[in-house]
């Protein structure tokens, strides 16, 4: 009778020695497989770096190499024939420092007009209760795919007293409607309606919920919208082809073009220079970029 009442457990214990025997492999399995992912990740994520990060490394040394060994292709891992003859024709041109007097001038207010145009708007379309938000959201989708042209829009702008100032230079691109989507977006899926009906119980307007609780709340947007607006604005060159006649108003990247057409050499160091701003600029907003990604991405 023992020996039966033991069978039964015993039947029992073996199977779920059984089950932790393969729980047991399927977790080594687990873990050799992450360990894999993990090393095939590292091998594919450190060859996209490589990929991005050397052409900076080649135009930064091939500024300081030789023109000659520069100019034949050779694949660069060090300066060769060092010299910073490049970099001092260039810093010694004074259009360069006028040019570049122009360009934070014209980023600078830009950025802040661009940014007085879409966060507001974006904040606005992204209310329900806004008075025709379908067909003003219409309008501006339509101008991404239709717009007025090259020719009405310079003629609009001489119309308006706006050719060869700077205001040529800021308004035309004030808004960009991607980016105002970009906002809407954001505002939508992160400031929540309670919150502002909360507000508006106790007696705040509509600029009020605006300027107290929604811009405070939107720093990640505001950074990564004021970085694309300047990006966009700093590389600006062909508007000032098309806008500006005086050459003491020109941009930087004008001005680097000319200095180009008398000295080709100076290509690589006209990089360095054009691009140094916006790369020592771009690591303090790295972490508002990230957080403006992700920031409404998952809703609980």
């Amino acid at each position: 009778m023992e020996e039966q009442r033991q069978k039964p457990g015993s039947i029992i214990e073996r199977r779920t020695d059984k089950w932790e025997n393969v729980s047991a492999r399927r977790r080594r399995i687990r873990r050799g497989g992450d360990r894999s992912f993990g090393v095939i990740n590292a091998i594919l994520m450190s060859v996209v770096c490589i990929t991005i990060l050397y052409p900076l490394y080649y135009v930064l040394v091939a500024s300081v190499t030789d023109p000659v060994v520069a100019a034949s292709g050779k694949l660069l891992l060090y300066p060769e024939g060092w010299q910073l003859r490049g970099y001092q024709a260039i810093l010694g041109a004074q259009m360069l420092w006028i040019g570049y007097a122009n360009t934070i001038k014209y980023t600078f207010w830009g950025t802040l007009i661009s940014l007085a145009c879409t966060i507001p708007a974006g904040y606005a379309l992204s209310r329900r209760e806004l008075p025709g938000r379908s067909i003003l959201l219409f309008l501006f989708t339509f101008t991404m795919f239709f717009s007025g042209g090259m020719i009405p829009t310079f003629l609009l702008v001489r119309a308006l007293g706006m050719y060869n100032t700077i205001y040529a230079m800021i308004f035309p691109t004030a808004l960009s409607v991607y980016n105002l989507i970009v906002c809407r977006s954001f505002f939508g899926n992160t400031i929540e309606n309670e919150l502002l009906d909360a507000a508006k119980i106790d007696g705040c307007s509509d600029f009020g919920c605006f300027f107290r609780i929604a811009l405070p709340l939107s720093s990640a947007i505001v950074a990564v919208m004021a970085l694309f607006y300047a990006t966009s604005i700093w590389g600006q060159y062909f508007n000032a082809l098309l806008y500006l006649q005086d050459d003491m108003k020109m941009p930087l990247q004008y001005v680097l073009q000319l200095l180009l057409r008398m000295a080709p050499d100076l290509k690589y160091c006209a990089v360095v220079l054009t691009a140094f701003p916006m790369l020592l600029a771009y690591p303090f907003f790295q972490k508002y970029i990230a957080k403006g990604v992700y920031i409404g991405a998952v809703k609980g």
